[in-house]
């Protein structure tokens, strides 16, 4: 195909094929580096036994512990195989009821993506943030780039419910707050989402929240609702208005996707894997710091004891948990 007449007339359309090509070609290189290993370390065993190389046997363990993690990695992203895994990310993190309560736990539960993504070696763009009245967050908006950022991260969208004894209830009564957390995929150039101009509503604001003398000065933020389904998004961290417009047109685009697709796969199933209905009432995660302390996974019933490494972005577990399952229920279905 590369040597195919014409193939580089268009760089736009030649660099998407060179990008889809890379990420085919990994996990066969991948593959093909893990044989090999495999291959040496087999012939180094044999070597050291019949030489009784204590040294040498201890440096094959090493090297056999690093092909395990090495292949339960590929096993995890070979599980990301639908249209869009691969793709950036967009999370939105929303406080629900509950006023300072609920927004202070929506902060933490931003803290705790922004470390999973420093953890995993992504990059993240906060695109709209949303302080609230005392203390926290009403809202805040991610744009998560890397490989797989997506594919790993949807499992993430639904309730997360946290417990604990409130910091800002001077009783000291144990209290419940939810946010719920949404995550898009990023889409690609080449999925075509048509929006009409005409059912778009543009307003333009004063930025809130730290941002120097120019976010108070000037209205350079963005909101835009979309008429015919409601949908409202904005983004008003970047300095243009024109950049904080093409910002927030891209998570429409995100959001009205997800909601096509999410329609089309009601039509063919009512209950499917990997879409999760977002109610107060379905919380997918409980995060209990008072009396005792757990973070649980109620839809794969995967308890952890640490919930301090959990809010400090390890999320592993959980994520993991969730593609495991998901593959397994698709495998009996099969």
């Amino acid at each position: 195909m590369l040597a195919k007449d014409g193939f580089w007339d268009s760089p736009e359309k030649s660099k998407d094929i060179l990008k889809e090509r890379s990420r085919l070609a990994e996990p066969v290189e991948c593959i093909q580096a893990l044989a090999k290993d495999l291959e040496d370390a087999s012939m180094l065993f044999d070597l050291a036994i019949e030489e009784n190389d204590e040294g040498t046997l201890a440096e094959i363990q090493a090297q056999v512990k690093d092909i395990g993690s090495r292949i339960e990695h590929l096993s995890l992203e070979m599980m990301l195989d639908g249209p869009d895994d691969h793709n950036d990310a967009i999370l939105s993190i929303n406080a629900g009821a509950g006023g300072t309560e609920a927004q202070d736990w929506a902060e933490i539960l931003l803290r705790m993506y922004t470390r999973w993504i420093e953890r995993n070696g992504y990059d993240a763009d906060i695109i709209d943030y949303q302080p609230g009245e005392e203390a926290g967050i009403k809202s805040a908006t991610l744009a998560i780039k890397g490989e797989n950022a997506y594919g790993y991260l949807k499992g993430e969208t639904g309730v997360h419910r946290l417990v604990r004894i409130s910091p800002f209830n001077a009783s000291g009564k144990r209290m419940t707050s939810f946010a719920a957390v949404f995550v898009y995929p990023d889409l690609d150039q080449e999925i075509q989402i048509d929006i009409d101009e005409k059912d778009l509503r543009t307003d333009v604001f004063r930025a809130s929240g730290a941002g120097g003398q120019h976010v108070n000065k000037t209205s350079s933020a963005v909101r835009i609702t979309h008429l015919p389904t409601g949908i409202v998004v904005q983004c008003q961290q970047e300095r243009s208005q024109h950049r904080n417009r093409d910002m927030a047109m891209k998570v429409l685009r995100a959001r009205l996707y997800q909601r096509e697709k999410q329609a089309q796969e009601e039509k063919l199933q009512q209950v499917q894997d990997g879409k999760e209905e977002i109610t107060w009432g379905s919380q997918i995660r409980s995060y209990v710091m008072q009396p005792y302390q757990m973070v649980k996974d109620h839809r794969i019933h995967l308890d952890v004891g640490n919930i301090q490494e959990v809010l400090d972005g390890g999320l592993d577990p959980f994520i993991e948990g969730v593609l495991l399952a998901k593959k397994a229920n698709k495998a009996r279905g099969a």
